[in-house]
């Protein structure tokens, strides 16, 4: 199946005259066309790059009140900069902004597609949209919802990267390139969505071979998941909401962050005796249940059994230390108990 033919400048005029009048009127798009800020639209690509504009924009006006300039975020220390990015997770992409910056701070911002994807990481995605929007290249962004427009249309119920990557260089508008790429992505967010495209309104529903094809959300076909491995394990909660000892987190995902000393059950190891390992590694004793966190975090769901414990070891100031919310939700394991909200162990969810 193809898309219905048109010549592409039509199908460019009626896009970019939506976007003039319908597109997002967002923080990281002040300023002149192709001239943007490049360090607000850099957080903000980062950022956006697993998390829904919605729940970004709280994240983003956070992140740069603390940080308003690139000099800022490069004199920062790390920890507070995991802070400011608390709640955001996949915590690698705070390291990698503040490892960016430094360079950024020393040698100036890149002009181009090529010096924004030398920065520790920034990919093709990103150095892209950066380029396009700060600098005016003409470099076609290829995310989810490019994905899904280029999709359905062109009827293609499977499409690979490169058929993304090369359908997206086709159309891509050389005069306008910012315009276009968040034109694309705005049409995908609030038009062309997953599950209840709004068909009727899209500038570009005469050229859909999805729409023409009777079913526009079999375009593209589901994408086969990960499997999601079940994890456990146990922490101790020495101390309480306000102090409490905390522990460097390492690995990608949390690596840099503080949280409660922690310990994953092993094969065919008991919660008791991984709780026995975890206190005889922090010389701490164990005390009660608490309660249990459920969490996702990347084809992960953790089950974590969170117990009271006392131990001489120093305690941390909770409130100022970056935490992921797995540890905010077993911290407030234990507020919601001091408050005599329960009588038997709570049980609670959250996830990235």
């Amino acid at each position: 199946m193809t898309a219905i033919s048109t010549p592409l400048p039509e199908l460019r005029a009626a896009l970019l005259a939506w976007f003039d009048s319908a597109g997002r009127d967002l923080p990281w798009r002040l300023g002149t066309e192709g001239q943007r800020d490049p360090y607000r639209v850099w957080v903000a690509e980062i950022l956006l790059q697993q998390t829904q504009v919605a729940r970004g924009l709280h994240y983003y006006d956070r992140f740069l009140e603390a940080f308003p300039t690139v000099q800022a975020l490069a004199e920062a220390p790390i920890h507070e900069v995991l802070k400011a990015w608390e709640g955001c997770g996949y915590y690698a992409r705070a390291r990698n902004l503040h490892r960016a910056a430094k360079l950024i701070a020393a040698d100036g911002f890149p002009g181009n597609y090529d010096g924004w994807l030398a920065l520790p990481g920034v990919g093709p995605y990103t150095a892209a949209a950066v380029a396009s929007l700060a600098h005016g290249e003409a470099r076609a962004v290829n995310d989810g919802n490019v994905r899904r427009v280029l999709a359905r249309l062109y009827g293609q119920a499977q499409p690979t990267d490169a058929w993304i990557g090369a359908r997206a260089d086709a159309l891509l508008d050389a005069a306008r390139p910012g315009a276009w790429n968040e034109a694309v992505m705005d049409l995908g967010a609030t038009v062309c969505t997953p599950r209840a495209p709004r068909c009727p309104e899209c500038p570009l529903a005469a050229w859909c071979a999805a729409l023409a094809s009777g079913t526009p959300t079999a375009f593209p076909a589901p994408k086969v998941r990960t499997a999601v491995r079940a994890v456990e394990a146990v922490a101790l909660l020495i101390g309480d909401g306000h102090a409490a000892v905390l522990e460097r987190r390492e690995g990608k995902l949390l690596g840099g962050l503080m949280g409660l000393p922690m310990l994953e059950l092993g094969p065919d190891e008991t919660l008791q005796g991984t709780l026995e390992k975890l206190c005889c590694r922090l010389g701490a004793r164990s005390g009660e249940l608490l309660g249990q966190v459920s969490h996702s975090m990347t084809h992960r769901q953790i089950t974590l059994h969170v117990y009271a414990g006392t131990s001489d070891l120093p305690r941390q100031i909770v409130a100022t230390a970056a935490l992921s919310k797995l540890d905010h939700k077993a911290l407030g394991l234990l507020r919601t108990r001091q408050q005599g909200l329960f009588a038997e162990p709570l049980m609670q969810s959250s996830s990235v």
